[in-house]
């Protein structure tokens, strides 16, 4: 693949990846959903995802636009 390039000039903006951050937030998730599977009844409401996790608090802050002509090197994957 050394000569894949990106289709869509469009690049995460402050920070590389969210990886790290996602994987905290996911087994903190799983983890109160097993709680909540072992302790209350199933017509109970299930734990919501952003409970345990908050979007505005990750690593990089969005994503933007840029000019693939002036930046030939971003279009690189």
């Amino acid at each position: 693949m050394s000569r894949s390039k990106r289709k869509t000039p469009i690049i995460g903006v402050a920070g590389d990846s969210e990886k790290e951050d996602k994987q905290l937030y996911n087994r903190r998730y799983r983890q109160a959903f097993k709680q909540h599977l072992a302790t209350k009844f199933e017509n109970d409401a299930w734990p919501h995802l952003h409970e345990y996790s908050n979007p505005w608090g990750m690593a990089k802050d969005g994503k933007s636009w840029f000019d693939s002509r002036d930046y030939p090197k971003r279009m690189r994957k």
